[in-house]
């Protein structure tokens, strides 16, 4: 068949992102491109003639190691010819392999199998090795750098934020440390469910009405067949195996999507002029703008969270391949078909997020300058909330309200909290011996210092990275 020239493809997957990402892409066609869905199909067919065969005890090595070599160099391109003539893909498939395997064996292709009982197998072979063997590595390292730096970063002081306004101290590392815990956690489940894939050899409807006239144990030709595959039989099947075990891997996969979209979003935010906390690597002879020569726009973080809008809402199509009229009709026969291009598109956010990890900088000069100056109009501000608490702890009912006031002339004569707190001599006094209880060096000096004031962030960090850290070997 005609190679196409890449820039004359339609999807951007086969030709910018071919080339962009191109170690990633290779991994993936190797997996789930078209010829992969007819080498795995082959497989499946070669894995039934092989099944027919052992239960027969005509299997011998020499010729089991034929016929999976007949599937590995199948030619995708007869098929699709011998598709133009059958009007089917399985029937082409059959049609070439008969011509290829030995001609004693050639009545076992296909025996007692519909064309699902193929399809459904493969596409659980193809959906599980792309998972295992490129989106779980590219996970482990991108949540592997995530750890690295919620480490590195755990003691950094930064401004926490809540609703887009400042809100108490918190540090850098305890920030990406979310990311740890809710990737980490999506990774895990991401692996169970791609290891609890299934296939089927149950025949038209699903009850094994084809292979019950072939064998006695139709089950036990089923079990063999998917064991050849390194999969097990779906609990039921109709015509296709249960959706909700591919839908379940499908839907946690965009929850990962989501937790990378949210990183993204959060890293490109903190690269905003007027917030400037971290920065992106920048090659030497990289474009920021076409026209404004200064410029470094975050584009990779947006790149990420654009992929994610593309492609999260096929999860729509997913739900909507749950449903198949009576034992099985054909209104997934294409949608499923787009399967594959979910999976590329989110291995390649997951590649893209892994290349703005690995050169990502805490700009820790301007974490402290935002942090110092944190408070709305009032400098020191976001450590109200531990003054407030202290000095209800040290029995003022209406403490709140006392700090607020004490915020409020901060505001009016355009003075720094700390330097408002003094002001009031008993709430300081009331302030600072609870400080003292609690074991808090330089106690009279904590209000002058933020970075102070951020529990248990730094330990948090360091405690989700290395639990994280253990789990991705």
């Amino acid at each position: 068949m005609e190679t196409r020239n890449i820039f004359l493809n339609i999807s951007p997957i086969d030709h910018r992102y071919s080339l962009s990402e191109s170690s990633t892409y290779d991994k993936l066609a190797l997996r789930i491109s078209e010829q992969a869905a007819v080498v795995s199909c082959a497989r499946a067919e070669i894995a039934l003639v092989k099944a027919h065969l052992a239960v027969r005890g005509g299997l011998s090595a020499d010729l089991e190691g034929k016929l999976d070599a007949i599937a590995e160099t199948i030619d995708p391109s007869l098929v699709y010819i011998e598709e133009e003539k059958t009007k089917h893909n399985i029937r082409a498939l059959v049609n070439v392999l008969k011509d290829m395997v030995p001609e004693s064996v050639a009545p076992l292709v296909h025996l007692g199998a519909t064309s699902v009982d193929i399809l459904d197998t493969a596409l659980s072979v193809r959906v599980r090795d792309c998972v295992r063997d490129v989106i779980l590595p590219e996970l482990r390292e991108l949540e592997s750098k995530l750890c690295e730096i919620a480490a590195r970063e755990a003691a950094t002081p930064e401004v926490g934020r809540t609703h887009g306004q400042h809100a108490v101290p918190i540090t850098f590392g305890f920030a990406i440390a979310e990311y740890v815990s809710r990737l980490g956690k999506s990774i895990l489940e991401i692996e169970t469910r791609s290891n609890d894939l299934r296939g089927k050899l149950a025949g038209a409807v699903g009850a094994y009405n084809a292979t019950s006239m072939i064998v006695k144990d139709p089950e036990d030709l089923e079990r063999r067949y998917l064991g050849y595959l390194g999969l097990k039989p779906s609990e039921h099947s109709t015509q296709l195996v249960e959706p909700e075990y591919l839908l379940r891997l499908l839907l946690e996969c965009n929850v990962a999507f989501g937790v990378i979209a949210n990183l993204a979003d959060d890293l490109r935010n903190l690269q905003r002029s007027e917030v400037g906390e971290v920065f992106e690597y920048f090659s030497a002879t990289q474009v920021g703008s076409s026209t404004m020569p200064q410029k470094r726009n975050p584009w990779n973080s947006e790149h990420v969270k654009s992929l994610w809008k593309a492609f999260a809402p096929r999860v729509i199509t997913f739900f909507m391949d749950q449903i198949s009229e009576h034992q099985r009709d054909l209104t997934n026969s294409a949608s499923q078909r787009f399967v594959a291009d979910y999976l590329a598109g989110f291995t390649l956010a997951v590649s893209r997020m892994k290349s703005v990890v690995s050169g990502l900088q805490a700009d820790r000069e301007g974490m402290a300058k935002n942090l110092a100056g944190a408070g709305g109009k009032v400098k020191g501000g976001v450590l109200a909330e531990p003054a407030y608490i202290l000095l209800a702890e040290s029995g003022v009912s209406d403490g709140h309200e006392v700090i607020r006031k004490i915020t409020l002339d901060a505001e009016s004569n355009g003075i720094t909290f700390y330097e408002a707190l003094r002001k009031n001599a008993d709430a300081f006094a009331r302030i600072t011996a609870q400080l003292e209880k609690l074991g808090v060096e330089d106690p009279s000096g904590f209000f002058a210092h933020p970075e102070r004031y951020r529990g248990l962030a730094a330990e948090k960090a360091m405690r989700l990275s290395a639990k994280y850290s253990e789990l991705m070997k």
